[in-house]
């Protein structure tokens, strides 16, 4: 929540539903091979549809909505898009929904007919009623074959569609070019980060709970044919006196899962982006019902 979502709040009224998502004890099992049975996907869903239902009822009073959701709550909000939004009344309160870390497919050449019938890929920070959706890796990293993240596949029943591709809309130039990401990490990644990690080269003490890293990171969003992602690149030069490299790799019980990518990172990378965006959004939305 602090890391991934408070810094919405800058630019609107937030709300964060609780809901019953997979346990990372689960997670780890599945993805070590040792899970005993599929999770539950009725659930977390049936959860997050009461709390939107509620919102709506009770609380949304004409206003638009920005959906911001990553991995787990990406999916539950791309099912919630789905059955709730896309084609339907609802779809004029979406400012844009951003859905990280999952795969949103359109066809090849069109932005919408995949995963939404309607609702398109966003293009530029005044755009709205549209979906910002990426996965990342290290541009030195790419997705591995057969990779799950970053495919024409879907999460939840696991089709794959045809003629087709992952959405991969880059937050530092919705435009599809590249550019320079306002980032903000934890100071203290913690488990996730390799023993001995520092924000500078000479480690020092940093007493706030976030740092931001003015250009330290590019993106750029590329596509190798199996895979659409969001290609990470570290900048630090010679001369630099932060971190040559940044945490983000997903490490269980001392394994690297290579295609998971910067799955813990892609929100954190691009926060600052896509607090801009939402802003700029909002003001085009508010102009538009005027």
């Amino acid at each position: 929540m602090a890391g991934q979502f408070a810094r919405y709040a800058a630019r609107c009224r937030t709300f964060a539903p609780m809901y019953r998502q997979v346990t990372l004890t689960s997670l780890h099992a599945r993805m070590n091979g040792t899970a005993s049975r599929p999770p539950d996907r009725a659930m977390p869903y049936a959860d997050i549809l009461a709390a939107w239902r509620h919102y709506m009822a009770h609380d949304n009073q004409g206003r638009g909505v920005v959906l911001i959701g990553h991995s787990q709550g990406s999916v539950v909000l791309t099912q919630l898009v789905q059955e709730e939004i896309d084609g339907k009344p609802a779809q004029a309160r979406l400012v844009s929904a951003i859905l990280l870390g999952t795969n949103v497919v359109v066809p090849d050449g069109a932005d919408v007919g995949g995963t939404f019938q309607h609702i398109p890929a966003c293009h530029a920070a005044d755009q709205t009623g549209c979906v910002i959706a990426y996965v990342s890796f290290r541009d030195t990293a790419p997705p591995p074959p057969g990779g799950l993240f970053g495919r024409a596949l879907d999460p939840l029943s696991q089709k794959i569609f045809t003629n087709s591709h992952a959405l991969g809309t880059n937050p530092a130039d919705l435009a599809g070019g590249a550019g320079p990401l306002h980032s903000y990490f934890a100071a203290d990644f913690g488990a996730w980060a390799p023993a001995g990690f520092s924000w500078t080269r000479t480690p020092r003490t940093i007493d706030t709970p976030f740092v931001t890293t003015p250009g330290l990171l590019t993106a750029r969003c590329v596509s190798n044919g199996a895979h659409t992602y969001l290609a990470i690149h570290v900048n630090a030069g010679a001369d630099d006196a932060r971190t040559r490299d940044i945490p983000g790799d997903v490490i269980v019980d001392g394994r690297l899962f290579p295609d998971w990518g910067l799955h813990r990172i892609d929100m954190h990378e691009a926060v600052g982006d896509l607090v801009d965006i939402i802003g700029r959004q909002g003001a085009a939305y508010a102009a538009g019902r005027r």
